[in-house]
């Protein structure tokens, strides 16, 4: 066997462990990727349900307060006629 025969040699197992490697990596990826997809829909983030609650807590005070507007305004008016 030449010296080059040994280098060839060589460089094949070197080449064969590199692509063991990158397909071991793959497959690894892969499975991280895949549980990455299925937690997406899952369930949505802590930090968005609690955006989306401070919203919806917002829009129920603004609704409560509307609200307390409208019924002000009913008693003035029911009170309206009487004093004719």
């Amino acid at each position: 066997m030449t010296a080059l025969d040994a280098i060839s040699i060589g460089s094949l197992f070197g080449m064969g462990a590199i692509a063991l490697v990158m397909i071991i990596e793959c497959r690894r990826l892969c499975g991280l990727a895949r549980i990455i997809y299925d937690r997406k829909g899952a369930a949505p983030d802590p930090c968005v349900r609690d955006v989306e609650n401070m919203e919806l807590r917002s829009a129920l005070r603004a609704e409560k307060a509307h609200v307390q507007q409208l019924q002000r305004k009913l008693v003035l008016l029911q009170a309206l006629p009487a004093a004719k």
